[in-house]
C-alpha cells in the first residue's frame, strides 16, 4: 500500500484560522508555514474595526512573536514577502453572523476557497463576565458552523474545546458528549437554552443598569453570575459550562459536516519546536509556579497525589494537523482528548519538587537584586482544611485589624481595606482552581492512540507530528524547558 503524506495534504490548501492571537492558534500557523511553505493562504480572523486594523494586529501580536523566530531566520529578508502571500488578516468577529466579516468580495472568496476551519476562538478566563463568555464560547460555534455550511470546498471543521467538559467527573473519562443534566437535556432538546439564557442575561444586565450600577460593579456581577449559571448547571465554573455547551451545539448544528473536537488538557509551553520552552502568558498552573518563586505562596490547595493533565502545546497541534488530514472529508464527527494521564502521568508532588529543585539551585531575584529563597510548599488536600488554616492565619487577623481600625477612628482603613480585598482574590483564585488541583479524573485516550496508529501506519511523514507524550521527560521538561521559558518569556521582576 502506498504511503500518504501529511505534508502533501496541506499543500496548496486554504484555511481558516479564528482566535487567531491565542496562544494555540499562533503555534499552529507557524508550524503550517514552517513545514509546509506551499500551503496555498491562512486567513486569519481577527477582532478589529477594518482590515488596516487587523493587519497591525497580525504583525504586531502574531508574527511580530520570537515564537516566528526560526522561520525568520529561515526566509531572511524574504520573511515579509512570504507572509504577505500566504497570510491574510481578516477583521471580524465568531460572535456575530459571517463571522463578522463586512467585505462582501472578501466573504465571497473565503467561502469559495476555504477547505479547512480551525475553530480556536474562545475565551479562556475561568471567572470570565457570562454575556462574553456565552457569546464566545457557546453561541460563536453556531456562527462557525453557518460560515462552515457555505463553503464549497470544505473538507475539515476541527474545533479546539477542553478535556474539562466533563465537569467534576471522577475516575476513566471516556472521548464522549459532555455529560448533561436533566434540566440542560430538556432545554437543549427543544433548542431554547440559546433563547432561554439570553433572556436571563439581558434581564440581569437591565436590573443592574436600572439601578446605576458602575461598569466595575457590572462586571463584577456578571462574573459572579457565571459562576451562579455554571453550578446550577452542574459545571464549576463559567469557562468550562460555556465550553460544554459550545460542544453540544455543534454536534446538533452540524448536518453532513466533517467534524473533529480536539480537546487539550492544560496546555503548556512548547517541548521541541520551533524551540522548546516558547509559552504566552500564564497557563494554569503557572501563576502558582510564578507566586511560588517569589517567595508569595507558601501554601496551596491540591492533593499531592492528584494526577495533573498537562500537556506541551507543539504536541496538541500536531496532534491537530493529523487529525486533519486523517479525518478529511468524513461525515462524522470524533472526539480527542490530547493530554498526559493515562499514558504518561505525573501528580501534583512531583510537580512541585521539581519546581523546588530548580528554584533551589537557580532562585529567583527580584526587582532589589536579591536572590528569593523557596521552602517546601504545605498542601491541602481538602477545601475544609485549607479554609481552617485561613482562619487561623489570616481571617481571624483580618477580623482584629478591624477592630483596631474602627476603635482608632479609621485610621487603619487603607490597610484593612488591602489586607481584605487581597484575601477575598486569594479565595476567589483558590475556588475557581479548586477543581483542578483536586481533580479526580483520568483521561482516556482510545481515539487518540488510534489516530495516532493510522497516522504512524499510513503516513510516511507522521514522526514530523508526534503528539505521543510518553516521550515526555517530565522532570527535564519541567526543570530544563517549562520554567525555562516562563523566566524568558512571560515573568517579570
Amino acid at each position: 500500500m502506498e504511503l500518504k503524506s501529511i505534508l502533501a495534504y496541506l499543500q496548496n490548501k486554504t484555511i481558516l484560522v479564528t482566535g487567531a492571537t491565542g496562544f494555540l492558534a499562533m503555534v499552529f500557523v507557524e508550524k503550517i508555514l514552517r513545514v509546509q511553505p506551499d500551503v496555498k493562504k491562512i486567513y486569519l480572523l481577527l477582532r478589529a474595526s477594518n482590515t488596516n486594523s487587523a493587519t497591525n494586529r497580525m504583525h504586531n501580536e502574531i508574527l511580530g512573536k520570537e515564537l516566528f523566530r526560526v522561520l525568520k531566520d529561515k526566509h531572511g529578508e524574504d520573511f515579509d514577502s512570504f507572509v504577505s502571500q500566504k497570510v491574510v488578516a481578516v477583521a471580524g468577529d465568531v460572535t456575530s453572523e459571517n463571522l463578522g466579516v463586512k467585505d462582501f468580495k472578501l466573504m465571497e472568496e473565503m467561502c469559495n476557497e476555504t477547505e479547512i476551519i480551525l475553530n480556536s476562538a474562545a475565551t479562556t478566563n475561568f471567572d470570565e463576565r457570562y454575556d462574553i463568555a456565552l457569546d464566545v464560547n457557546t453561541f460563536g460555534i453556531l456562527h462557525v458552523v453557518s460560515f462552515a455550511k457555505k463553503c464549497l470546498k470544505l473538507e475539515m471543521l476541527l474545533h479546539v474545546s477542553t478535556a474539562y467538559v466533563c465537569g467534576e467527573r471522577v475516575g476513566l473519562i471516556p472521548e464522549d458528549s459532555p455529560s448533561l443534566t436533566d434540566d440542560i437535556v430538556k432545554e437543549t432538546t427543544k433548542f431554547d437554552f440559546k433563547a432561554q439564557e439570553k433572556i436571563v442575561v439581558e434581564k440581569k444586565l437591565t436590573e443592574l443598569k436600572a439601578r446605576g450600577a458602575s461598569e466595575e460593579d457590572i462586571t463584577s456581577t456578571m462574573k459572579d453570575f457565571g459562576i451562579e449559571r455554571a453550578k446550577h448547571y452542574g459545571w464549576p465554573n463559567t469557562y468550562v459550562f460555556t465550553k460544554a455547551m459550545g460542544e453540544v451545539f455543534l454536534g446538533r448544528s452540524k448536518d453532513e459536516l466533517p467534524v473533529v473536537i480536539i480537546r487539550p488538557t492544560v496546555v503548556t509551553s512548547t517541548y521541541k519546536e520551533p524551540f522548546p520552552g516558547w509559552i504566552q502568558g500564564f497557563r494554569t498552573i503557572d501563576s502558582v509556579i510564578a507566586g511560588y518563586c517569589k517567595g508569595k505562596l507558601t501554601c496551596l490547595l491540591a492533593d499531592p497525589t492528584t494526577v495533573f493533565d498537562m500537556i506541551p502545546v507543539d504536541m496538541v497541534v500536531n496532534s491537530i494537523i493529523s487529525a486533519m488530514a486523517v479525518n478529511a472529508n468524513q461525515s462524522s464527527i470524533v472526539i480527542y482528548h490530547v493530554g498526559s494521564s493515562f499514558r504518561n502521568p505525573i501528580k501534583i508532588n512531583s510537580i512541585h519538587d521539581f519546581v523546588f529543585r530548580h528554584f533551589t539551585k537557580d532562585p529567583w531575584v527580584d526587582k532589589d537584586g536579591n536572590l528569593v529563597k523557596v521552602g517546601k510548599c504545605t498542601m491541602f488536600s481538602t477545601m475544609a482544611t485549607f479554609r481552617m488554616y485561613m482562619q487561623i492565619c489570616f481571617m481571624i487577623p483580618l477580623e482584629g485589624l478591624k477592630f483596631v481600625n474602627k476603635a482608632c477612628g479609621q485610621y487603619f482603613q487603607d490597610a484593612y481595606v488591602n489586607y481584605s480585598r487581597k484575601l477575598k482574590l486569594v479565595m476567589r483564585f483558590v475556588e475557581l482552581y479548586k477543581p483542578y488541583m483536586l481533580f479526580k479524573g483520568i483521561f482516556d485516550d482510545t481515539n487518540l492512540e488510534e489516530l495516532q496508529n493510522v497516522a504512524s501506519e499510513s503516513y510516511i511523514d507522521a514522526n514530523k507530528f508526534n503528539f505521543d507524550p510518553n516521550c515526555i521527560d517530565w522532570e527535564d521538561y519541567i526543570m530544563n524547558t517549562h520554567i525555562h521559558g516562563l523566566r524568558k518569556h512571560v515573568m517579570v521582576k
